[in-house]
């Protein structure tokens, strides 16, 4: 029901349980519910509300006091902008109003209809043919008027490329729940980062006492987890979320012997889950295979033996030894390799970073490299166009410099900007980066595989993030958003009679010349239904790389804004028109009913 939570709050503050509540106690709930009124106006309100004069307000009556109390002035003029009668809107005004403010086109006659009839409790609309102001706006508020665009939400995506052309959600050290030095190694961390779609789990492996591996963060005081425990876990969550395949990338420093333990426990664990062999039957793969014919299967991405013979070789390690290294550039070691976990390696081999000059002639498809945050920023910046080139065909891992030790993130927008497909995060860290990473990957069903725009498929493509204008398929678009309102922020001081005093900032991240943010000023004492009407203008020049993120903050003239609640998603998926921004918390949680409403226009640049 439309007003339960209302209800629900009426009885929580009901504390004699008498059904009642006089002005008193009713101006004590809005405090709770981050309503600051003019004491007046709310005892106009009160008093007209309170139909039996008897100085409390009943459920029903402290809803209909509510409803008088929220009335949306700006959504009610532009109902009145298409309503004839001022009262209703006939399904010709609905459809006009989905054609001209929601950009529908031609399906907006039959979504008018299904309008109507959906948002219509009363069943009065399929009698009469109209819509109310309150079915308008349920409407607006639900998630068809939400900013995304419902057809992205499912899995829309083709889904049958080279796993090269995919970004894939990717987490760093998945083991930790906390910092680098210290934290608790957990499985729950692995449950977590699987729920939230992340088809890429590190597990970093080193010798155990009894001849058992472990998983902790080496030459800390991170606590231990046994590997086979992870690939019990892995085995039973991998797939809750997602069916697309799930790499499990090893940080192996594990002697031969517990190498090859590590081997039974993925064969005997995962069983059939566990790719052990390539599905064109070749022993050198031709080319990578999709997320749809990888489904349900776990992929391990390791180092692997080369033609050489006998059970044992050296290899040169690569991955995260200049992580270890941390300054001291490129460390590069020797170690000794289990063929028989050598042999589990199929599509994901890790290999050192030899430079592009190599690629796409003399590369492998299933060879790929590890780098530093430090050194892809790096090559992104001095070689934009061949490492977008390079991840056309072979596969990129990103993980956060070892200087990180408190576990924050590096922005992933600058990776993914020249195709890096595998730009791993701490995913136990809330804030930007996990915000742009949960935008990125909120489309396609969730499934933690989005598509790379075209010009990142394709092996002759010249384009350069620094230089999108250079790139023949250079389509900049104008975004225009009019911030219009707020609804129920939270509070963010839980101080006796503190309320917030919101702006809204929007940021762009994409190509360096997309970077940019514009805000609204600040509105004071009110949290419950701030009213802006400001609009804030951008040029996007890289539409499809393009992410927008709304922050709302608590402004203080003293310090630094308190943050009250962010929304982030991909600028393909906005929807044009009067939309809602329902918020999220600062871990990427639902706060209701707390929302922005705006109306957004795409546009060519004049």
């Amino acid at each position: 029901m439309k007003w339960r939570w209302v209800q629900d709050w009426f009885h929580k503050a009901d504390k004699n349980n008498d059904g009642k509540m006089n002005f008193k106690e009713v101006r004590k709930l809005l405090k709770m519910m981050n309503v600051d009124m003019n004491e007046e106006h709310a005892l106009h309100l009160f008093t007209m509300a309170d139909q039996s004069q008897c100085g409390s307000l009943e459920l029903e009556q402290f809803v209909l006091f509510y409803k008088m109390l929220t009335q949306r002035d700006e959504v009610w003029r532009v109902f009145q902008d298409y309503s004839g009668d001022g009262e209703t809107l006939t399904l010709e005004e609905l459809e006009n109003f989905l054609n001209v403010e929601q950009q529908e086109g031609e399906g907006s006659a039959q979504h008018a209809r299904q309008l109507m009839e959906h948002y219509d409790p009363s069943g009065t609309a399929k009698k009469q043919g109209t819509m109310s102001l309150d079915c308008f706006q349920m409407y607006l508020c639900s998630p068809e008027g939400s900013i995304f665009k419902p057809e992205c939400l499912g899995l829309y995506q083709d889904m049958s490329q080279p796993l090269s052309h995919y970004f894939i959600s990717s987490s760093h050290n998945t083991y930790l729940m906390e910092d680098q030095l210290r934290g608790h190694s957990s499985l729950e961390a692995y449950i977590q980062a699987l729920k939230r779609g992340c088809r890429c789990v590190e597990v970093d492996c080193w010798d155990g006492s009894d001849g058992e591996p472990v998983v902790y963060h080496g030459h800390t005081l991170t606590s231990k987890i046994l590997f086979k425990d992870i690939i019990a876990t892995l085995k039973e969550y991998a797939f809750t979320t997602s069916d697309f395949p799930v790499i499990l990338s090893l940080e192996n420093h594990c002697s031969v012997e517990q190498q090859t333990v590590m081997a039974r426990h993925l064969n005997k664990i995962l069983g059939g889950t566990l790719l052990r062999n390539t599905l064109d039957g070749h022993t050198t793969p031709q080319s990578l295979p999709s997320p749809q014919e990888l489904k349900g299967k776990i992929l391990l991405k390791a180092k692997k033996i080369g033609d050489a013979e006998g059970s044992l070789d050296k290899v040169l390690t690569d991955d995260k030894s200049d992580e270890d290294d941390l300054a001291n550039g490129e460390a590069v070691e020797e170690s000794k390799l289990s063929r028989e976990l050598s042999d589990l390696v199929v599509y994901c081999k890790s290999v050192h970073f030899r430079g592009f000059k190599d690629t796409p002639l003399h590369t492998k498809c299933n060879e790929m490299s590890s780098f530093s945050e430090s050194k892809a920023k790096r090559l992104a910046r001095d070689a934009g166009a061949d490492f977008v080139r390079h991840n056309v065909k072979q596969l990129s891992r990103i993980y956060p410099s070892g200087l990180r030790t408190d576990s924050s993130n590096y922005n992933p927008q600058e990776l993914w900007n020249v195709g890096c497909q595998i730009v791993a995060l701490n995913f136990q860290t809330a804030g930007l980066e996990m915000d742009l990473n949960d935008g990125l990957f909120g489309q396609n069903g969730r499934c933690g595989y989005v598509l790379k725009p075209s010009f990142m498929r394709n092996y002759h493509t010249t384009f350069n993030p620094e230089k999108p204008q250079e790139h023949p398929g250079y389509r900049p678009l104008r975004l225009s958003i009019q911030v219009m309102s707020g609804q129920q922020l939270p509070k963010v001081n839980q101080k006796e009679g503190s309320i917030v005093d919101p702006l809204v900032r929007v940021e762009v991240y994409g190509v360096p010349q997309d970077q940019a943010k514009e805000e609204t000023s600040h509105i004071n004492n009110n949290g419950f239904n701030p009213v802006w009407n400001q609009t804030l203008n951008f040029i996007i020049h890289t539409p499809d790389l393009a992410m927008v993120r709304f922050v709302v903050e608590d402004y203080d003239k003293t310090s630094k804004n308190d943050f009250i609640g962010q929304y982030s998603l991909p600028f393909t998926c906005i929807q044009s028109g009067y939309r809602h921004i329902h918020l999220l918390s600062k871990d990427g949680t639902a706060i209701p009913p707390a929302s922005l409403f705006v109306n957004i226009s795409i546009s060519k640049p004049t």
